[in-house]
C-alpha cells in the first residue's frame, strides 16, 4: 500500500522528488483503469476492454494473462509499449479527498522516489508549490475530471446493452490461456441501434469510445508474444547464458525502440 501524505510546506519545504526510472511499481497490474480521453492513443498500442464494477462497467487495458503480472514490464524495469496509461503518469502522486469534498495533492512517501537532497524541490524559494508540483496536479485534475466522464459515457454504453462478456483465449509457451471477468463492446447489438440512439452515442463521446475498443482487441495476440519472451529472458537468466539483465526479444512489435508516451 502507498504511503500517501498530503503536500505541506510544514512536511515537504525543504523536500525533493524524482521521476521513476522503472515501471517495477506497475509489474503485478494485469488490467489497468483507463478514461475515455486517453482511449484514441491506447488503442494504437494495447488491448483494452471492460471491467464490471458497482453494477457498472470501467474501461481497462489489458496488460497480463493471469493475475498478478503485467507483460508490459519487462524484467529490467522497462516498458514495452508505445503508450503508458494516465495512471501511471502520475507517480509517486496521487489525489486523495478531504472530509468536505476537496482534493489534495498526496505523494507516496515510500516510493523511494522522495529525498532530502536530489531532485526537484516541492516548493520554491518564494514557499509555493514548485512549477513541476502545479503542473502534476493540473494532470492529475485533468483525469480525476474525466473518469467522472468516463462513468457517465459507460452508463450510457450500459443503457444501450452494448457490453457483452468477452472470454478470452491467447496462446503462449504455457499453452492456451484463459481471461475471464473481461467484457467488450457487442459490435452486432452497435449495429442495430437506431438513428436516435446512434446520435445519442455520437453527441456523449460513447461512439468514439465504442470504437477505440473494438479497434483495440487487434493487439490482443501481443499479450501471447510477450508472455512468451518473457517465459525466454526468464529461462536465459536462471540458465546464465546472458547477464541477468532481463532482455526481451520484442522485434514482434516493430516499434523501432521509441517510445512515444505524449500527454492524453
Amino acid at each position: 500500500m502507498p504511503n500517501l501524505h498530503p503536500i505541506t510546506p510544514n512536511r515537504h519545504a525543504n523536500r525533493r522528488w524524482r521521476g521513476y526510472t522503472s515501471y517495477a511499481f506497475a509489474a503485478t497490474d494485469s488490467i489497468t483503469p483507463l478514461v475515455a480521453q486517453e482511449l484514441p492513443k491506447a488503442l494504437m498500442a494495447l488491448p483494452t476492454g471492460f471491467i464490471a464494477h458497482n453494477n457498472s462497467y470501467l474501461p481497462v487495458a489489458v496488460l497480463g494473462l493471469q493475475p498478478g503480472k503485467n507483460l508490459f514490464v519487462a524484467l529490467d524495469g522497462r516498458w514495452l509499449a508505445d503508450y503508458l496509461p494516465a495512471v501511471y503518469r502520475g507517480v509517486p502522486f496521487a489525489l486523495a479527498s478531504t472530509e468536505d469534498g476537496k482534493q489534495i495533492l498526496c505523494v507516496d512517501e515510500d516510493s523511494g522516489l522522495v529525498s532530502d537532497t536530489e531532485g526537484v524541490p516541492f516548493f520554491g524559494e518564494d514557499g509555493q508549490p514548485s512549477q513541476a508540483v502545479k503542473d502534476t496536479l493540473n494532470f492529475l485534475t485533468q483525469v480525476a475530471q474525466n473518469r467522472l466522464a468516463t462513468q457517465a459515457i459507460c452508463a450510457l454504453l450500459q443503457k444501450h446493452c452494448l457490453f457483452q462478456p468477452w472470454p478470452i483465449k491467447v496462446h503462449a509457451d504455457a499453452g492456451e490461456q484463459n481471461i475471464e471477468g473481461l467484457f467488450r463492446i457487442d459490435e452486432a447489438a452497435l449495429n442495430q441501434l437506431t438513428a436516435d440512439a446512434l446520435m445519442e452515442l455520437r453527441n456523449s463521446g460513447a461512439l468514439l469510445l465504442a470504437f477505440c475498443q473494438l479497434l483495440s482487441m487487434q493487439h490482443l495476440p501481443k499479450l501471447g508474444q510477450l508472455a512468451q519472451a518473457h517465459a525466454q529472458a526468464a529461462q536465459r537468466t536462471a540458465a546464465l547464458i546472458h547477464p541477468p539483465s532481463g532482455e526481451l526479444d520484442l522485434e514482434f512489435l516493430n516499434d523501432g525502440g521509441t517510445l512515444r508516451f505524449g500527454n492524453f
